[in-house]
């Protein structure tokens, strides 16, 4: 009897952000992946990277630049502020490291751009966060699409309800587009494979949270976008679903629907005389928990491989790319032709 096929060697990750999802990202690897090996974490917060890696046994620093340069490194996670991500992952790049980067990938489609100019210079892989791509009901509904079992896709639908806004003066202006929305934006174009984005309407307001819209907080959202094969799609956000977090998405074509996601985890159901009654989740973690970690798993086979990324930086760019056709079109209270945003960023589509 032939002797079974060795393991691949784990791939050898540093991961710089030491947050709430930079915390999820650093247990999956020490902990929850046979396919990656955690080696060290960097957050320049005083102590955040030591109380995060005492207990997974890794090493620290507050130097993301440690992590760029450790010669042990293969692979970098950058799970740290948005604002900081392209710039890391162009310096990834250059140190020779692959690069999983959490959403949103750049700010700018400039800055995407060179982000991804520098991955291809340096021959590296580069994974961008849509977590939904690897949940099971979203990949399945995704297969049913392609297969054509919902025929010519008409009219599709996302959506993202947050149960939360516990500290409304933290949270970024357009945040509710850049970082929220730009998970359905990259649903949408996943959904609707091959089309592109030609035109977005955006509606926005402080429902939530009324007193800090003077300072930018937007908390409501809904959001039209036409497709260049004539499909048409919703995204819509909230910053308060009581119920807890929901996240769904829907396509409907000339020859059925297919629907996923649910707020209700786990799937049991209470049958009384009030009603029927399920319980749900508070967090993204713990509602797409097996995506979390199914996402790193298919970026170490591509790491291990040489097979490109299940979603890559270009998938980025154009969920940004409507993004910020969002900001302008709420800006200006009229649609927005993604052929102007193009033009304003001076970058190339």
């Amino acid at each position: 009897m032939p002797l079974p096929s060795p393991l691949p060697e784990p791939v050898r990750f540093g991961l710089i952000g030491a947050g709430r999802i930079g915390a999820f990202h650093a247990t999956t690897l020490a902990r929850r992946l046979p396919e990656a090996e955690l080696l060290v974490l960097a957050d320049p917060a005083g102590g955040a990277a030591e109380r995060l890696a005492g207990p997974l046994g890794v090493g620290a620093t507050a130097d993301p630049e440690a992590v760029l340069a450790d010669d042990r490194v293969e692979a970098v996670a950058i799970t740290c502020s948005s604002t900081a991500h392209a710039g890391l992952v162009s310096r990834a790049a250059a140190a020779g490291k692959a690069v999983f980067c959490e959403k949103p990938m750049a700010m700018t489609l400039e800055d995407a751009d060179a982000a991804i100019a520098a991955c291809e210079r340096a021959g590296v892989p580069l994974q961008v966060g849509f977590n939904r791509r690897f949940a099971a009901d979203f990949a399945e509904a995704k297969r049913i699409v392609d297969a054509g079992g919902i025929g010519t896709p008409q009219l599709l639908r996302s959506l993202t309800r947050d149960p939360g806004l516990a500290d409304p003066a933290s949270v970024p202006p357009w945040t509710i587009f850049t970082q929220t929305l730009i998970h359905d934006f990259d649903t949408l174009n996943w959904f609707n494979s091959g089309a592109t984005a030609v035109e977005v309407t955006a509606m926005a307001d402080a429902l939530v949270a009324p007193a800090f819209k003077a300072s930018g907080l937007l908390d409501t959202a809904v959001v039209t976008i036409r497709f260049d094969n004539g499909a048409l799609a919703t995204a819509e956000a909230s910053f308060s679903a009581a119920y807890g977090y929901d996240v769904r998405g829907e396509v409907f074509g000339s020859a059925g629907m297919v629907t996923a996601g649910t707020a209700a985890r786990p799937a049991v159901r209470h049958w009384s005389a009030a009603g029927v009654a399920g319980p749900t989740v508070r967090a993204d973690t713990d509602l797409f928990p097996d995506a979390y970690t199914t996402e790193l798993a298919a970026f170490c086979r591509a790491v291990r491989r040489g097979e490109p990324t299940a979603v890559g930086g270009r998938d980025a760019r154009a969920a940004l790319r409507i993004a910020l056709a969002c900001v302008a079109s709420v800006e200006r209270g009229a649609p927005v032709r993604l052929a102007e945003i193009d033009a304003l960023s001076g970058a190339g589509a």
